[in-house]
């Protein structure tokens, strides 16, 4: 995107220095909170686990291993090798010990894909813990592409209640850890450098579960986008950012949130939360055979 010829060295503080600078203009943390990077074992996360320790904050990786066959395994020895070479604490949790069923058999007891449940159980059991430790800020890996990517589907849809919320910081509110993206102004092609030079290793496989996944036809064709016209998703997303600062966005209402009856997340649901939900939907299929 910038097209500068930086070796090594100057290439690492670069990328430090945008990361950096993000953080500062969102207001995401300071060096004196407590961070957890939800870390999948792919390029982006593991960059940002390592960038924010080198630039002075306190990390702690968290993993949510989803029993998916050729792949978590791999995803689990990675980041713990990892953890271990950087020196990074990364905290490892078993969907099928906390949940009661893997990824897989969510799937096919339900019938439906596995990706419509998986970032709803990621996003609950990542605020879990950082919420058990008392973390002052959860960070995730998505980049400028993912940003844009959910941006586009949701502005041609327009889903208003999701625009409302698509910022690269959220608050903390009731029950919910303050959420912060960190590299989404940053490539994908930039995370990539930066493990090359940084020694690295991650999983270059995407998830065996998602080849139909229309997110990832959407994010296919912004990539096309911006090679043909280089710096068209940054003004996207910039611009979108720039554009929310004119609008009024306290007409539109926000949901009220509350304690799930069975659990205590917070919900916009009447009674039980979605994660809730799904445990009570699995066990009837599960009964009904």
């Amino acid at each position: 995107m910038y097209n500068l010829p930086l070796c090594r060295d100057h290439f690492i503080s670069f990328f430090h220095k945008r990361i950096r600078e993000t953080i500062e203009k969102y207001k995401m943390f300071g060096l004196e909170d407590k961070v957890v990077v939800a870390v999948s074992g792919g390029k982006d996360s593991l960059a940002l686990a390592l960038a924010l320790k080198d630039l002075g904050y306190s990390v702690i990786g968290y993993f949510l291993d989803l029993g998916i066959p050729e792949g978590s395994a791999f995803a689990r020895e990675t980041v713990i090798r990892f953890g271990e070479k950087f020196s990074i604490p990364v905290h490892v949790e078993e969907l099928r010990s906390v949940f009661g069923y893997s990824l897989v058999q969510i799937s096919e007891i339900m019938r439906r894909p596995a990706c419509s449940f998986c970032g709803t159980l990621k996003r609950y059991y990542m605020n879990r813990f950082a919420r058990s430790i008392e973390a002052d800020v959860l960070c995730t890996g998505h980049t400028m592409f993912d940003e844009a990517t959910v941006l586009f589907s949701n502005v041609l849809q327009w889903k208003e209640e999701y625009l409302f919320r698509q910022l690269p910081v959220l608050p903390e509110e009731q029950g919910l850890t303050k959420k912060a993206k960190p590299l989404a102004f940053i490539t994908e092609r930039e995370t990539a450098i930066y493990c090359f030079f940084k020694g690295i290793d991650y999983l270059d496989l995407p998830c065996p579960l998602s080849s139909g996944a229309k997110s990832r036809r959407v994010k296919l064709r912004l990539l096309q986008l911006e090679e043909d016209s280089p710096g068209t998703i940054n003004r996207f997303l910039k611009g979108f950012y720039s554009f929310k600062k004119k609008i009024n966005f306290s007409s539109f209402n926000k949901e009220d949130i509350q304690p799930c009856r069975e659990c205590g997340y917070p919900t916009t649901a009447d009674r039980f939360c979605s994660v809730c939900r799904m445990k009570r939907k699995l066990s009837e299929n599960v009964s009904r055979g």
